[in-house]
């Protein structure tokens, strides 16, 4: 019986055709053997996935938004295109993370992860769309934090009676958690305190802001030496527990499919279509408003970070099946921290630069949510154990979150004002 591809082959596809790719990438020919390589790792690539059927949606997403269709096909289009780019942003992460370690893997998985929010964010910052900035944001924290974290904590649940996991490593990041929700803590209550104070009241919770969020890139720094140099040996145990922990044994690493430089060109090809899908996506998001009476906060923060996580989600559901929850626990809890700690901020940041009012100022209902969340969280992980109806509570309280956005009128947040209004440039 013919061996094929080896057990690095996909099981999807069809052998024959394989096989004749693959005898092309040995050609001596480099125009015939080139294009050969590059549509047989396109191929295996796509098969990875269920979800990268919906890759149709990309081209036709832009298409939709250069010709000028309907705003809710426009959304509609590139709301569906960014779902499997996330999925193959995940892929080519995980590609980069076999040869690199599982810890610095791990933090490129956080990273890359929450590329697709960033790249939103950053389109809609530019169009001054602030809300959306400050609720997607949120979104990714509270999607994260309650309904990825309640998922894994269902699905390794379902069969065992309980689950275990590194406490150090939970508790560190949950830590870190309780003082990003203190950064908008604070900027929320002296705006309370300041009453009418106009246009110097604006001014100072901006100097706040911006303030904050420099401490806060210092604090993530910090928290990378930490894991990375001086007390990798938490991190790096959390891992190898995780192995143990009836998962895959020692030694067995998934099949490689990429290389770590074609792996690289991908991630750059992919974050590039998620830019352009990303640029029409938000541009139709008004008209979506105006249509359908969906507040901006609600698909700022639901909609978005469901599409935006999503190859996340099913990334941490699934390690937490295999009852590897120090894995799960560092791809939603870690995910949620590096929003709050590198993100957020440097949003900030890049709003001052562009002459955008991003600030750390949301809204009180939005800050009691946040805090309401982490204080949740933090309570169900001090134990490092974990079972089904802990999962449960989590993704009932997301839920119940939902439905508060859902009927919470966008009129019941004040527009922030231009840096021209208060003299800042």
């Amino acid at each position: 019986m013919p061996q094929g591809g080896g057990e690095g082959q996909p099981l999807l596809g069809h052998p024959n055709g394989d096989h004749s790719i693959h005898e092309l990438t040995k050609s001596d020919n480099a125009f015939v053997r080139w294009p050969a390589q590059a549509l047989g790792t396109t191929w295996a690539v796509l098969k990875t996935n269920p979800v990268n059927l919906l890759l149709v949606f990309v081209p036709l997403g832009i298409i939709a938004g250069n010709v000028g269709w309907s705003p809710t096909v426009v959304f509609i289009m590139n709301f569906l295109a960014i779902v499997p780019l996330a999925a193959l942003l995940s892929f080519a992460t995980e590609e980069i993370s076999v040869k690199v370690g599982q810890t610095l893997g791990g933090l490129l998985n956080a990273t890359f992860g929450n590329a697709v929010e960033l790249i939103v964010s950053i389109v809609a910052l530019k169009n001054g769309e602030i809300r959306i900035v400050q609720s997607s944001m949120l979104g990714s924290i509270l999607s994260n934090t309650l309904l990825v974290l309640g998922c894994c904590f269902l699905a390794g649940g379902i069969n065992r009676l309980e689950q275990t996991f590194n406490t150090t490593v939970a508790s560190t990041m949950s830590s870190l958690m309780a003082v990003a929700s203190s950064s908008l803590i604070i900027p929320a209550t002296l705006y309370a305190v300041m009453g009418h104070g106009g246009a110097e009241r604006e001014d100072n919770i901006m100097v706040l802001s911006r303030g904050t969020s420099v401490i806060l890139l210092i604090l993530y720094v910090l928290y990378l030496f930490f894991q990375l140099k001086t007390h990798a040996k938490y991190f790096d145990g959390s891992s190898e527990d995780a192995e143990n922990q009836g998962g895959e044994p020692h030694g067995q690493q998934e099949p490689e499919i990429l290389k770590p430089w074609t792996a690289a060109l991908w991630l750059v090809l992919v974050t590039v279509l998620v830019a352009v899908c990303a640029e029409y996506l938000v541009d139709s998001i008004d008209s979506i408003v105006e249509s359908t009476g969906i507040s901006k906060t609600f698909i700022g923060l639901i909609l978005l970070p469901i599409v935006g996580n999503a190859a996340e989600h099913v990334t941490a559901v699934v390690v937490s099946y295999k009852n590897k929850m120090d894995l799960a626990i560092g791809v939603s809890i870690g995910s949620s921290m590096q929003i709050a700690l590198l993100v957020t901020p440097f949003l900030v940041i890049l709003g001052w630069i562009i002459g955008q009012p991003m600030t750390l100022h949301f809204e009180t209902f939005e800050t009691v949510v946040f805090f309401l969340s982490v204080l949740i969280v933090n309570y169900l992980i001090q134990d490092g154990k974990s079972n089904y109806l802990e999962g449960a509570m989590c993704i009932g309280i997301y839920i119940i979150i939902a439905l508060a956005f859902y009927v919470y009128p966008d009129e019941s947040t004040s527009a922030p004002k231009a840096p021209s209004e208060f003299g800042l440039f």
